[in-house]
């Protein structure tokens, strides 16, 4: 057998490759080993997912992104920004840094191709009869054109050496004067949802997946998680015309943001949907029967059949880049809370990735501030620096719109100020301060509002 024949396979959450030549002996798979003889049961030896996780690694000779690339070592004039990450905060990061400086040079990795769109748009998109195409804002290399950027898509970082000022990816070395890291977050998968059998809709590639797969009919979907996402994508698979079941371990949907009172109210506005909740359901399984059907199993031992199974139980930001560069990591990458400088020298992050006294910032508003605020840092530009504050939340379930504005506070006292069949509104407050307000139904943000809400960190 020659070396043609032989396949490559990536890891698409570390960028760990798997040679069929070479295989995995520390694994106990032997050199010459075909990834689909691979046990199902095998995992990555770096970073622990499973096997469905890999995907082919090929880059075809011809492929007129390659003649963007630049080479190992390549530091344009001795200063060239390396972003890792082409997701909303690795754009931005990038526009923020040309907006300023029309000639420094600018390098973008990304796991994916890179096209823009809005994500936001992922958990209302099913009702809308979008698709990836009608999602894509504008292509990945329009983009870099304009921005003037160097593009490398399809490429994992796999290592940063901040000590050297260069990061790792699996097509190369990449030497940076500056690095920022947008690389996100990606879902918290628990060992009980087997990523072979659950969706995950964090990325345009994943809701794409989906979408094609239940596109055209009426399906069973089962979503497991009730938190922002879960709820979100509940009310829009169901204005799709789906059959929905929303579980969660909590009594109620969005019990960990809500006070009781306005749980209770979703719950019945997604029952007038159709949608059938679970709670205090914990899963103890997912499998396919032999017929494709999804299986679910509770602890409680309680089964339900589907088409398909959502998970959406949360993001957590993979580590493995941040500690193996040293990097301080605390629930994200720990960062300075005014140039979103990382604990090394000329290295920033920004996005989903970074966390703030150990509480992880994963909201679209607070990024174009952070962008900004990094590249007066790395141009060495006067800045009055970020400020972080809690954004808004507004949860995108069209039947029955929320809106949150401050943090909730698990000792916080909730009061109701309005109560009527358009909006539910409520403050809560905390030290006789307002610390948040909840407004609820057919008129929520419509209003003025009554009450100032103190200022928070």
């Amino acid at each position: 057998m020659t070396s043609k024949q032989w396949k490559q396979f990536i890891c698409r959450a570390c960028g760990l490759i798997y040679d069929e030549q070479v295989g995995d002996p520390d694994s106990g798979i032997a050199p010459g080993t075909r990834f689909e003889d691979i046990p199902q049961d095998w995992v990555c030896p770096l970073c622990g997912v499973v096997k469905s996780d890999f995907e082919p690694y090929e880059i075809q000779p011809d492929d007129p992104r390659r003649k963007s690339l630049p080479s190992v070592g390549y530091c344009a004039k001795g200063r060239e920004v390396v972003i890792v990450g082409a997701g909303h905060a690795g754009w931005t990061a990038a526009q923020a840094l040309r907006s300023l400086d029309p000639d420094i040079g600018i390098t973008m990795v990304t796991a994916c191709s890179g096209d823009r769109y809005l994500k936001p748009e992922l958990s209302i998109a099913m009702s809308r009869g979008a698709t990836r195409e009608t999602l894509v804002r504008e292509s990945a290399i329009e983009a870099s054109r304009k921005l003037d950027i160097r593009l490398v898509p399809d490429t994992f970082v796999v290592g940063i050496s901040p000590e050297l000022r260069q990061v790792r990816t699996t097509r190369g070395t990449l030497s940076y004067s500056s690095l920022i890291l947008a690389q996100g977050a990606r879902p918290a998968l628990p060992a009980t949802l087997p990523a072979s059998q659950c969706w995950r809709v964090n990325d345009l590639e994943g809701w794409s997946g989906l979408q094609k797969k239940i596109h055209g009919d009426s399906r069973r979907i089962i979503i497991i998680g009730a938190g922002l996402v879960g709820c979100e994508l509940a009310d829009d698979f169901a204005r799709a015309g789906h059959q929905v079941v929303l579980m969660d371990v909590q009594a109620l949907p969005l019990a960990s943001l809500l006070p009781e009172i306005a749980s209770k109210r979703l719950l019945q506005n997604f029952e007038q949907a159709g949608i059938q909740f679970c709670g205090g359901e914990s899963v103890s399984g997912v499998m396919q029967s032999p017929d494709g059907q999804r299986v679910v199993t509770t602890q409680s031992g309680r089964t339900l059949a589907a088409d398909e199974v959502v998970a959406a139980t949360g993001l957590i930001t993979d580590e493995r880049l941040a500690r193996g560069a040293g990097l301080q990591f605390n629930r994200g990458i720990v960062v300075d809370p005014s140039t979103l400088r990382t604990s090394a020298r000329d290295v920033y992050a920004l996005g989903d990735c970074v966390s703030f006294e150990g509480i992880p910032c994963r909201f679209i508003e607070p990024i174009a501030k952070q962008a900004d605020s990094i590249a007066h840092a790395v141009l060495n530009r006067a800045h009055p620096g970020y400020s972080h504050q809690p954004p808004v939340i507004r949860v995108k379930t069209k039947s029955l719109p929320i809106l949150l504005h401050g943090a909730p506070r698990p000792n916080g006292c909730w009061s109701v100020l309005e109560d009527s069949p358009d909006v539910l509104v409520m403050h809560q407050t905390e030290n006789g301060q307002v610390i948040s307000m909840l407004e609820i139904g057919p008129l929520a943000g419509r209003r003025r509002k009554s009450s100032k809400i103190a200022s928070v960190s």
